[in-house]
């Protein structure tokens, strides 16, 4: 049973500032308590955010040289923690072994490392004849991330922010707290000076508001649903702090009418039903040529069929949604689908057979799915597929943006020309054509509702940027 009932607040962990109030987190696959946490406060992000203000003053006066040194040094330190981070992200959210410690684990190092290379050569000042340039750090940051990735999109945040000079308030999602609170002891270890990082548990209406409300935060960064992303853009404006937000998404996959076809369906698939469809980014709506939909199906229920699902901690490749809400949301939309009259291909309702408790889900997959369809228009976040016909590929296209959110889309096609082309006309933040990504850095954000800003790379680091004009800053010399 873990107890982690302290904040980590200006370099040394402390009580909840208003008593001891906790909340119990549960194990997905079992359905039992695997810990609780404190909750916090407004007055103990209002500490948070003081201590961070403070060590504004100096921390963003450090050099470049210094600044490295203490990425190592994190860095260093979460590779100590590495099998504990993996433990805990199985624990929390019900991740599979494998996934948690080839995906979940290693992508926070990948943004450590990231962050380092980008700071080496990153130009914080330009000179522009007599006018320089300055990129100066926005200040003290405010981070709220979600509980489906949870080390990517906490190290996606923090590693930019410290290789720019910012300081910071994090709340993890009380949901997945296990592997945020092992990341602040690891901030801790590596000696990151007092202030910098702080840490407050706690839920979104309360610790969430807080920080995206509070005076002292120049910024909040935001990961999770739009619905919760409009809130924090509400209460960040009284203080006009700048909102960045990568929020839901219902992404587009179009297959082409070509020899690559059946692979594209597979893959598609496949992709789909990682971190049992856990991904705001996911490959939710394929849209194949509509004469081709039964040969879609083939393959899709073939490649569904092999997606072994159970405990986390064995060889299963889905392990169960996150909690109870998750659970009960998906099955609901999944019996949407039903009655709307989609082709159920395989899957439904009910957990897989053989496991009666965890909140398992079957990996599901509809055919013959129209963009009306509640299944196709509403972010579903679990292993649920919908395949949509098209009856030619600038149909597809405009399928494929017929949705409020704009984070990714998918082209899948023998020929690359062609799925460039596709590429070139999907508003999305990101498009992966072929099953093409991995780079770290390749930014990663939203068109539409699916949020604004960018992460990864060296376009985080402008995130976590003003921009100062310093005028006659090297002015001509008077004429003899």
């Amino acid at each position: 049973m873990r107890e982690y009932l302290k904040f980590y607040i200006d370099g040394a962990w402390v009580d909840p500032a208003e008593g001891l109030k906790t909340l119990d987190v549960e194990n997905p696959a079992t359905e039992e308590v695997a810990g609780k946490i404190a909750l916090g406060s407004a007055a103990d992000v209002d500490r948070a955010c003081k201590a961070a203000r403070k060590a504004f003053d100096s921390w963003s006066q450090t050099s470049r040289e210094e600044r490295l040194e203490v990425l190592g040094r994190i860095m260093t330190e979460y590779q100590k923690r590495f099998g504990d981070l993996a433990t805990a992200v199985t624990e929390e959210m019900g991740a599979p072994a494998n996934l948690a410690q080839r995906a979940q684990v290693p992508i926070g190092l990948g943004h450590l490392g990231t962050a380092i290379e980008v700071l080496k050569t990153f130009k914080f000042e330009e000179d522009r004849g007599p006018t320089m340039i300055v990129k100066e750090p926005i200040g003290v940051c405010g981070f709220i991330t979600p509980w489906n990735w949870p080390l990517n999109q906490i190290v996606c945040k923090v590693a930019p922010a410290i290789a720019t000079g910012c300081t910071m308030v994090l709340k993890p999602s009380e949901v997945a707290p296990f592997s945020g609170h092992i990341f602040a002891e690891i901030m801790h270890a590596a000696g990151v000076p007092a202030g910098v990082f702080n840490l407050v548990h706690g839920d979104g209406p309360t610790v969430g508001a807080a920080i995206s409300s509070h005076p002292e935060v120049d910024m909040v960064s935001f990961t999770g649903s739009t619905r919760a992303g409009i809130e924090v853009a509400k209460a960040a404006a009284p203080t006009v702090k700048r909102v960045a937000q990568e929020l839901g998404g219902k992404s587009p996959n179009i297959v082409l009418d070509d020899d690559a076809f059946a692979k594209g369906v597979g893959r598609g698939v496949a992709t789909m039903m990682t971190n049992s469809g856990q991904s705001c980014n996911a490959p939710t709506r394929m849209l194949v040529p509509s004469k081709r939909m039964d040969e879609a199906i083939a393959v899709a229920r073939e490649t569904a069929a092999g997606v072994t699902v159970g405990d986390p901690n064995g060889n299963s490749q889905l392990g169960p949604v996150v909690n109870k809400t998750q659970f009960d949301k998906i099955q609901k939309l999944i019996q949407a689908g039903i009655d709307e009259g989609a082709t159920l291909v395989i899957g439904g309702v009910g957990r897989p057979e053989g496991l009666d408790k965890g909140y398992y889900v079957k990996p599901t997959v509809f055919a013959n799915v129209t963009n009306e369809m509640t299944i196709a228009k509403e972010e579903i976040f679990g292993p649920v597929l919908s395949i949509l016909g098209y009856e030619t590929v600038e149909q597809a296209i405009d399928i494929g943006n017929d949705t409020e959110y704009g984070l990714a889309a998918y082209v899948q096609s023998g020929d690359l020309e062609k799925a460039r082309k596709v590429a070139a006309k999907l508003r999305a933040g990101q498009v992966s054509i072929n099953g093409g990504g991995g780079d770290m850095m390749a930014p990663f954000g939203g068109y539409k509702m699916s949020g604004n800003g960018r992460e990864w790379g060296d376009y985080a680091f402008h995130e976590f940027l003003e921009t100062k004009a310093m005028l006659g800053y090297a002015p001509k010399q008077a004429a003899e």
